[in-house]
C-alpha cells in the first residue's frame, strides 16, 4: 500500500459540495428495489416562499440520519422531497410586493395575480432546494413534488368530490376565525393565541321590569352592538327571578332576553354574560341551543357594517371600541375597567388580531374520519415516539370540530364547485363545467374560493406517490414507513394525514410517528426574528460544516425534550468531525510500504476493539430503529473517540513501531478493517466526512476506486451488524482491567504534574488471574501508561493482599483498583517537597469549599426553597470535594 494524504486541517468546504454532487451523479438517493424490504419517508413540505430556519434544519437532519441508516441496511429507501404552496403566506408575499408599487391584487385581476405568484414560487424554490443540498439531505430529487403540481391537484379534486359524494363535505353559514387583513377564514389550528395586555370593562344593562340593572363584564365592549341575549347559570340563586325577563341593550333600542345555560360560570365575575353569537364561538353554540337570532356586525375587512347604529358604521374595531366606551360613560352604563392579560387570537401568517365572523364556508365533517383514525391507533397501526403524544392525538380526535376548508384567496386549489344563477343549485365536479348539470343553464360561476393549504398537505403521503393513479411507486412505497415532524403540527397535519390515508386508501399512511421537540435558545425561548435569537442553518454550515451541524442536533435531541442551543453548541459536532479527520489522517499517512494480510491473527487488544465495535453497532442499530437519535450519537462519540482513538489507535503503535514487518502488516490490516467498519457506523450521523475518508481508505487499499461504480460509495455500503463471532465479553473484561490500571497511573501522573516524556516506575500487586493478563500485555500497559519499568508481584490466589511484600514501597504512592494495587514511584519522577506543598494548598482550598457547601446545605431555607436539581448538584459537589481531599491526604501520607 501507499500512504494517502488527507489535508492537514479539516475543512468541509473543500469536499462537501463535491461529495453531494457525486451522490447525485451516481443515483445514490434513488431506491433500489429487490433488497431487504423498503423504507419510505415523505418530507414535511416547507412553505415554498420560506427560508429554512433551525427548526427545519433539525427536522431534515433527523430524517436524513434515519434514511441513511435504512439505506445502509439494504432496504429500498425513498425520501420524497417537496414544497407546499402555502396559500396565505405566499399570497402575502406577492401582495406586499404589489403594495410597494402602489397596486393591489384587484388591479391585476385573478389570472395575472396567479401568474405573478408562480414567478415568486420559482424564485424561492431554488433557494430551498439549495439549502437542503447544503445540509446533505439525501432526498430523491427525481421524485420531487409541489402541492400545486398537476398530479397533486388531481388528487385534491378527487378527494374534494369524493367527500362531497359521501356527505362528508358541506357548505353552510358558520362562525369562523376571520383575518381582516388577509380577508379569509382560518381553521382553529391556524390561530396563534398570545397572552396580550387588555382590559375588562364592567357595564350596566338596565332591567326592563324596572328593578335596577344587571352588571356584566367584557373585554370587547364594541361587540355589544351584536348582542342578542344575556345569560346566567340556571342554579345561580342571585338571578332566579331574572331568567325569562328582559334587559335593555345600551346604545340601541333593542331588548334582550335573559336565558339560563350551564355554559355560564357562576363563580366568575358577576355570573352574568352577554351573548354575541356572531362574534364568539361559545356564544354561537349557546345561541343554537336557545334559538337566538344572530347579528353579524362586521364587514370582511374588519369594519362595522350596516347592522349597527349609523354612528358606528364604517369604523374599525379599534375606533368603534373608543366610541362605544365614550357613549357608555355618557349614558351611565359604564361602571369600571380593570387591567388584565388574556389570550388573544392572531393570524398565524400576518399576525392580525382574529375576529370571530359569521360567513358561508365549506366544511369537512371530521367526526366520522376521526373515529377511523382513533380505531387505527388503538389497533397499533400507528405508533408515536415518544408515546406521550398519543394522549394529545387521542384528545384532539375525541373533541374534534368540523374543519373549515375554504379560504378567500386567489393562490391555491380553486374549489371545484359551480353555482347556477338560474336554478340556484351547486354542482361539484371532477372536471370543469360549462353548463349546469341540474338545469342545463350556462349561467354558472365557479366558486371563487380556494382550499385551505392543509387540504393538499393531508394527502401528502399518497398523493406524492401518484394517487389517485395506480402507480408503481404507490404499490412499492405506500404506506410510508415513518413520519418525522415537530409536535406543533400534530393537529394541523399528522392526525389529518392519518384520517385521509384511511379514508382514501384504506391504510394508515405511515407506521412510525417520531415527534421531536422545538429548537429554543439557551434561555428556553422559542427562536424568532422579534427576539433576535434565531440561528441560520446555512451560516452554521458555512462555519462548522454540515456534519457538525447534523451531529450536534442529533446529540442534543433527546426524545420528548426541546433542544436548547446557541451558536457555541455546534462546536461539539465540529470537534468530533475534526477528531475523526485527524485520527484517519494519522492512519492513512502511515501506510507506506505496508501490505494487507489475509486472515490476520488477532491479539487481545484486537479482540477487544472488535467486541466494542460489535456492541456499538448493536446499540446504534437499536437506537436508530427506535428514533433515539441522541443515544445513537452519544454511542458513536463514545466508541470512536474513546475506544478507537484514545485506546486502540494508541495501542497499535506498539506493533507499528515493531522491527517485524509481518507484525506491522498484521496490525495495519486489522487497524484498517476496524477503521472501515467504524466509518460505516458513523456515516448516518456524519455523512460527508465519512464518505471522504472512505474514498481515501479504498484508494489506499486499491479497492477499484477508478471504476466509478456505486460500490465505492459509503452511502450505499452495508451498515455494521452484530456478530456473535466478534462478541467477546472476556476480551472486554480483560482489557477493562488494563484500562483501569493505565487510567489510575495516568491520573496520578497528571495530579503530580509529571511531564508526558518522563517515564515512571510502577509496581503492581495483584491476584494470579489478573497477573497472567498483565504479564501478557506488559509492553502495551507500559506504552499506554507512560511507564518505564513495570514490576509485577503476583499472589498465589486471586487476592493481591497475599502477594509477597505487602508493605508500600518507600517513595511510592498507591492507587487501588478492582483486584489490584499499583505503586507509582513518584519520588523518582517529581520533587516531593514541591509536590507536598501543592497538595497541601489544594487540600486547604477543598477544606474551605467543603465548609461553604456544608453551611449552605445546613440552611433549612436553602433546602426548602431551592430547586431539587440545585440541591442535588450541591450535594454532589460536596461528595466530590470530600473524596478529592481524602485522596490528597493519603498522597501526602504516602510521601512521608
Amino acid at each position: 500500500m501507499k500512504a494517502v494524504e488527507l489535508a492537514k486541517a479539516y475543512d468541509p468546504k473543500t469536499f462537501e459540495d463535491r461529495i453531494y454532487a457525486k451522490w447525485q451523479e451516481e443515483g445514490s438517493f434513488k431506491p433500489k428495489l429487490g433488497g431487504q424490504g423498503y423504507f419510505t419517508v415523505v418530507i414535511p413540505p416547507p412553505n415554498v416562499t420560506g427560508v429554512l430556519h433551525l427548526g427545519h434544519g433539525l427536522n431534515n437532519s433527523l430524517q436524513d440520519i434515519v434514511v441513511r441508516f435504512h439505506r445502509m441496511l439494504g432496504e429500498a429507501t425513498l425520501w420524497v422531497p417537496g414544497t407546499d404552496h402555502a396559500g396565505i403566506a405566499t399570497q402575502n408575499v406577492v401582495e406586499r410586493r404589489l403594495k410597494a408599487k402602489g397596486l393591489s391584487r384587484h388591479d391585476l385581476g385573478r389570472e395575472k395575480f396567479v401568474e405573478e405568484t408562480w414567478k415568486v414560487k420559482q424564485e424561492h424554490h431554488a433557494i430551498i432546494s439549495r439549502q437542503l443540498e447544503r445540509i446533505g439531505a439525501s432526498v430523491d430529487w427525481s421524485r420531487e413534488r409541489f402541492t400545486l403540481d398537476e398530479g397533486l391537484s388531481k388528487a385534491v379534486r378527487e378527494v374534494f368530490v369524493t367527500l362531497y359524494e359521501r356527505d362528508l363535505l358541506y357548505k353552510g353559514n358558520y362562525l369562523v376565525n376571520w383575518c381582516p387583513s388577509c380577508g379569509t377564514a382560518l381553521s382553529d389550528d391556524e390561530v396563534d393565541h398570545e397572552d396580550t395586555p387588555g382590559k375588562m370593562y364592567h357595564l350596566r344593562y338596565p332591567r326592563i321590569d324596572g328593578k335596577g340593572f344587571v352588571e356584566l363584564a367584557t373585554t370587547r365592549p364594541e361587540t355589544l352592538l351584536g348582542d342578542t341575549a344575556v345569560a346566567v347559570h340556571p342554579e345561580d340563586d342571585r338571578y332566579k327571578d331574572l331568567v325569562g325577563q328582559k334587559v335593555a341593550l345600551p346604545l340601541t333600542d333593542r331588548e334582550l332576553p335573559v336565558v339560563a345555560d350551564t355554559y355560564v360560570d357562576k363563580e366568575f365575575g358577576t355570573g352574568v354574560v352577554k351573548i354575541t353569537p356572531a362574534h364568539d364561538p361559545n356564544d354561537w353554540e349557546l345561541s343554537k341551543r336557545h334559538g337566538l337570532p344572530v347579528i353579524n356586525i362586521l364587514t370582511p375587512d374588519g369594519k362595522l357594517n350596516d347592522d349597527v347604529p349609523p354612528k358606528y358604521r364604517g369604523m374599525t374595531v379599534k375606533q368603534a371600541r373608543e366610541a362605544v366606551l365614550e357613549d357608555l360613560k355618557a349614558g351611565g352604563f359604564y361602571i369600571k375597567e380593570e387591567d388584565i392579560t388574556h389570550a388573544v387570537g392572531h393570524c398565524y401568517r400576518c399576525h392580525t388580531v382574529i375576529e370571530p365572523f359569521l360567513s358561508e364556508q365549506w366544511f369537512v365533517r371530521m367526526k366520522p374520519l376521526a373515529e377511523k383514525a382513533l380505531a387505527s391507533w388503538r389497533r397499533g397501526e400507528v405508533v408515536f415516539y415518544p408515546r406521550k403524544w398519543e394522549n394529545t392525538y387521542q384528545h384532539w380526535l375525541e373533541n374534534i370540530r368540523d374543519w373549515c376548508v375554504s379560504r378567500q384567496l386567489w393562490w391555491g386549489h380553486r374549489i371545484p364547485a359551480w353555482h347556477c344563477a338560474d336554478c340556484g343549485k351547486t354542482a361539484v365536479s371532477r372536471t370543469d363545467l360549462s353548463s349546469c348539470p341540474h338545469c342545463g343553464s350556462t349561467n354558472i360561476e365557479q366558486d371563487p374560493d380556494v382550499l385551505d393549504t392543509w387540504f393538499s398537505s393531508w394527502l401528502w403521503p399518497f398523493s406524492t406517490l401518484g394517487w389517485p393513479e395506480d402507480t408503481a411507486d404507490l404499490k412499492n412505497f405506500y404506506p410510508t414507513t415513518a413520519l418525522v415532524t415537530a409536535y406543533d403540527i400534530i393537529f394541523f397535519w399528522v392526525a389529518r394525514m392519518i384520517m385521509a390515508g384511511l379514508e382514501f386508501t384504506g391504510k394508515a399512511p405511515f407506521r412510525d410517528i417520531y415527534i421531536h421537540g422545538l429548537v429554543r435558545d439557551k434561555q428556553g425561548r422559542k427562536m424568532s426574528k422579534s427576539l433576535g435569537n434565531g440561528l441560520d442553518p446555512l451560516e452554521l454550515v458555512d462555519e462548522y460544516g454540515a456534519d457538525a451541524f447534523k451531529f450536534t442536533l442529533a446529540f442534543m435531541c433527546a426524545q420528548g425534550q426541546d433542544l436548547l442551543v446557541d451558536k457555541e453548541s455546534f462546536k461539539l459536532g465540529s470537534k468530533f468531525a475534526n477528531k475523526i479527520w485527524n485520527a484517519c489522517r494519522y492512519i492513512l499517512m502511515n501506510l507506506e510500504g505496508r501490505n494487507l494480510v489475509t486472515d490476520p491473527m488477532l491479539r487481545p487488544v484486537d479482540k477487544w476493539i472488535y467486541s466494542r465495535l460489535n456492541g456499538a453497532a448493536a446499540a446504534m442499530r437499536e437506537a436508530f430503529l427506535s428514533y433515539r437519535y441522541n443515544d445513537a450519537a452519544q454511542k458513536a462519540y463514545e466508541f470512536f473517540w474513546n475506544d478507537f482513538c484514545d485506546w486502540y489507535v494508541e495501542a497499535t503503535k506498539l506493533s507499528l513501531k515493531s522491527e517485524d514487518d509481518h507484525e506491522k502488516d498484521r496490525a495495519t490490516t486489522v487497524l484498517l478493517d476496524v477503521l472501515g467498519e467504524s466509518i460505516k457506523l458513523l456515516h448516518p450521523l456524519l455523512p460527508f466526512v465519512t464518505e471522504e475518508i472512505y474514498g481515501k481508505l479504498n484508494a489506499a487499499k486499491g479497492d477499484g476506486v477508478s471504476t466509478g461504480s456505486n460500490t465505492e460509495l459509503l452511502t450505499t455500503a452495508s451498515y455494521p451488524a452484530f456478530s456473535e463471532k466478534r462478541n467477546d465479553p472476556k476480551a472486554e473484561e480483560d482489557f477493562a482491567f488494563l484500562q483501569e490500571l493505565v487510567t489510575l497511573v495516568r491520573t496520578l501522573r497528571s495530579e503530580c504534574t509529571i511531564s508526558p516524556e518522563k517515564k515512571v516506575r510502577v509496581l503492581v500487586r495483584l491476584g494470579g488471574a489478573k497477573g497472567k493478563i498483565l504479564g501478557e500485555n506488559t509492553d502495551l500497559v507500559k506504552l499506554l501508561g507512560g511507564i518505564g519499568n513495570l514490576e509485577i508481584a503476583v499472589a498465589e490466589g486471586d487476592d493481591p493482599g497475599t502477594s509477597h511484600g505487602t508493605e508500600r514501597p518507600r517513595g511510592s504512592i498507591a492507587v487501588v483498583g478492582v483486584g489490584f494495587e499499583a505503586f507509582v514511584f513518584i519520588a523518582e519522577a517529581a520533587d516531593l517537597a514541591q509536590l507536598k506543598q501543592k497538595f497541601t494548598r489544594d487540600i486547604e482550598k477543598d477544606r474551605k469549599f467543603i465548609a461553604s457547601l456544608e453551611s449552605k446545605l445546613g440552611n433549612e431555607n436553602f433546602l426548602k426553597n431551592a430547586p431539587p436539581e440545585l440541591v442535588a448538584g450541591e450535594k454532589l459537589k460536596l461528595r466530590e470535594a470530600q473524596q478529592r481531599m481524602g485522596k490528597l491526604e493519603v498522597y501526602i501520607r504516602d510521601m512521608a
